[in-house]
């Protein structure tokens, strides 16, 4: 999941950005008080810890992206960069391709494979774009230098510290986004450490690298954030007069209304659904000055989950569905017997 994907375009740019290695990090008084707060817990020792900081290079790029001021895309202008041709041919193609592990995948986390396929592929285009920063200069830079974020990213060092003991791997070798996001499916450390499975059976959760890894990380995530098996995500919706939109759509990511509820205010679902199912007003500007409405359920509210943004959230809906359908054509396509000529 990445962390301000509002930012994307602009990490990549950040990808050609080298610093020169910060020699007096590890002498910084906030480094040293994080250092001696680990060593303290128990976790971690001083040599260790040192062996780390005193290699961190500290990237001030990444502070002037998340300084740049928020430009919210409606609609309209998001959903293009997602709802592709490209996209979807290679959600198709990677399905063909880890079919039997999708379907494994399927079969014991309950999460349907197109929407697994989906967030791989939005992510990171199935792999291509997994991020060039080593996550922990990515993690210390905005941990110690971005006090607005600091707590929060600084949690995720340490997490990120304990993964890497715990898993065996050098923290100085792991690459990531610019905010530290890692893998195929851009778990943050806290994520990983929660989430990431062995699906592939050697004895490691590497999201990196081993595709049955992420497919499977990625399902379990959705399972244990409360995806249903085979319910809809989200339904068209029409306002009657007098509709409390305002009310409605101020808290977008949470599920406090019932669909029964929201007839009461003014929301008339477009679709068949039972009045006792939660649901959340979803509004969405499908052209300039023109509002679409829409009831997202259960499923839509767990991939808000992943990344919290509505818009992230039907996209990755829309391009689930459409990879489905073209994944389905091609094997139909594809199991025709092939006529012969006759003699």
């Amino acid at each position: 999941m990445k962390f301000l994907t509002r930012l994307t375009g602009l990490a990549l740019a950040l990808g050609s950005s080298l610093a020169l290695a910060d020699a007096a990090f590890l002498a910084r008084p906030d480094v040293q008080r994080y250092i001696d707060e680990q060593v303290a817990s128990g976790q971690f020792n001083r040599p260790e810890l040192e062996a780390v900081f005193a290699n961190v290079d500290t990237k001030p790029d990444i502070i002037k992206v998340l300084d740049r001021p928020s430009t919210s895309r409606p609609w309209h202008q998001f959903r293009p960069a997602f709802f592709n041709d490209r996209l979807i041919d290679g959600g198709a193609t990677f399905w063909k391709d880890n079919a039997a592990t999708l379907a494994r995948a399927e079969s014991t986390f309950g999460v349907a494979p197109e929407m697994i396929v989906a967030i791989i592929g939005i992510e990171t285009g199935y792999g291509r774009n997994t991020g060039s920063f080593r996550v922990v200069d990515a993690l210390s830079t905005i941990g110690f230098d971005y006090p607005r974020r600091a707590e929060y990213f600084r949690g995720e060092l340490t997490e990120f510290l304990q993964l890497a003991k715990g898993e065996g791997k050098n923290p100085l070798l792991l690459k990531g986004s610019y905010a530290g996001a890692m893998g195929w499916p851009q778990f943050m450390p806290s994520s990983y450490r929660k989430w990431a499975v062995d699906f592939d059976g050697d004895g490691q959760r590497d999201i990196w690298v081993s595709v049955p890894d992420v497919i499977g990380s990625v399902a379990h995530y959705f399972q244990l954030h409360g995806w249903r098996h085979g319910d809809d995500g989200i339904l068209p919706a029409s306002l009657q007069p007098g509709a409390q939109v305002d009310q409605l759509v101020a808290d977008k990511f949470n599920l406090h209304y019932t669909v029964g509820e929201l007839k009461k205010l003014g929301v008339q679902p477009d679709a068949p659904v039972g009045d006792h199912v939660p649901a959340v007003l979803v509004p969405l500007e499908s052209a300039p000055g023109v509002t679409e409405y829409w009831l997202g359920l259960n499923n839509f509210y767990v991939i808000t989950r992943y990344n919290k943004s509505t818009l992230y959230a039907k996209a990755a809906q829309e391009v689930a569905a459409a990879i489905r359908e073209r994944y389905l054509a091609q094997q139909f396509v594809a199991q025709q017997p092939v006529s012969t000529p006759a003699p």
